[in-house]
């Protein structure tokens, strides 16, 4: 992990843990937050790692960071002048409107780049080493799959809140939007977003029913 990720990372932790439990702190105050932020860093770490794994077995380095745009339409000049921290304002403002009820949990994104020695291990010394759009939704897919078997796995010890938490993150980030997971997966596969988003969904029938 690079030096430069984990101010993006820890922040997402403490956002995921603010987004989740919201409304419960609202009710309750904060006395469960350091548990909610147990879970958080449970759910990014299994995330990153996944992708990092996957972006590993693909001979990649992948690079995570809070979730930054400037555009805000689709004329050319719907723009802002510098990067707004989407990653930081929208889940907030989601959470503030509908004191909790939405839980939009897209704090990061990232960027994946072909390690130097990629093309001669896979391919010979005068290969395509760039990475695709195909290895860009591997990659993507890795983070989502990791995710939700860690919302599979932990229902069984009664683990209701980290399984729903994981369950809700896994489908936020499946939103095919800008940079985010669900858009890079989507424009790299069609059919690799279409069957995992089927099973994002029963995931998320699941923890809205628990």
């Amino acid at each position: 992990m690079k030096a430069r990720e984990i101010p993006h990372l820890a922040a997402a932790v403490l956002l995921l843990a603010l987004v989740a439990g919201f409304s419960q702190f609202i009710k309750q105050g904060i006395g469960e937050f350091p548990l909610y932020l147990g879970f958080a860093a449970l759910i990014i770490v299994v995330a990153v790692a996944s992708k990092k794994l996957m972006a590993h077995l693909l001979d990649a380095d992948v690079e995570h960071r809070l979730w930054q745009g400037s555009r805000f339409g689709f004329a050319a000049h719907h723009h802002f002048k510098k990067e707004v921290p989407y990653g930081i304002i929208l889940p907030l403002v989601f959470s503030l409107f509908s004191i909790g009820f939405f839980k939009l949990m897209t704090f990061l994104t990232y960027d994946s780049s072909a390690q130097r020695y990629r093309a001669a291990k896979r391919f010979g010394n005068y290969s395509y080493t760039e990475m695709t759009d195909w290895h860009n939704a591997l990659i993507g897919a890795g983070g989502i799959l990791g995710v939700l078997l860690l919302s599979f796995i932990s229902y069984f010890p009664n683990l209701e809140v980290l399984s729903k938490m994981a369950a809700l993150y896994a489908f936020s980030n499946m939103i095919p939007l800008s940079k985010l997971d669900g858009s890079q997966i989507f424009f790299g596969s069609r059919a690799l977003y279409a069957a995992l988003a089927v099973v994002t969904l029963i995931f998320l029938g699941y923890a809205i029913i628990l």
